[in-house]
């Protein structure tokens, strides 16, 4: 999109990214998302080690004929589906096939999946005009109620 390089309007810009969504255990997402963090800084502005964790759901499949489940799981119905507790950890960063190469190894290394679910999707991710000393009033620094309040991770144990 033409357009979108050239935008550029007072509080910001755009800039292209790739966000990677991957599937995983709530109880991984934070030791794949350092296996990530090893091999990039996951920058955004001035912040690094930005990432987003959905709330758990669940995911499903049906192991076919000689997958890991039906070779190392004695409890495996034939034909049963499996169904587990999932977040999908989500990432960005630029539009480099060689960072992306980088990335998806520290992944498929690290994830406890032999085939994991990971998309990858091109987008535009917005960057601010910073000014850290910005007076708007509905900035956390300015509005009274500072940050909320901070949450473990992984969410859940």
């Amino acid at each position: 999109m033409k357009q979108l390089e050239n935008y550029n309007s007072r509080s910001g810009n755009l800039i292209p990214v790739w966000r990677l969504e991957i599937n995983t255990r709530p109880d991984d997402a934070d030791r794949l998302l350092d296996a990530i963090f090893e091999v990039h800084p996951l920058a955004v502005g001035r912040y690094e080690r930005n990432a987003t964790v959905t709330a758990v759901g669940i995911e499903t499949g049906r192991p076919g004929e000689n997958t890991v489940t039906r070779i190392h799981n004695e409890n495996f119905e034939d034909n049963g589906t499996e169904v587990y507790p999932s977040v999908e950890l989500k990432v960005s960063f630029e539009r480099d096939v060689a960072v992306l190469e980088k990335i998806m190894d520290a992944v498929l290394t690290a994830h406890q999946y032999e085939e994991p679910i990971i998309h990858l999707r091109e987008e535009w991710a917005s960057r601010a005009a910073y000014d850290p000393k910005n007076e708007n009033p509905n900035r956390w620094w300015n509005d009274g109620r500072g940050t909320p309040d901070m949450v473990a991770f992984p969410l859940v144990k």
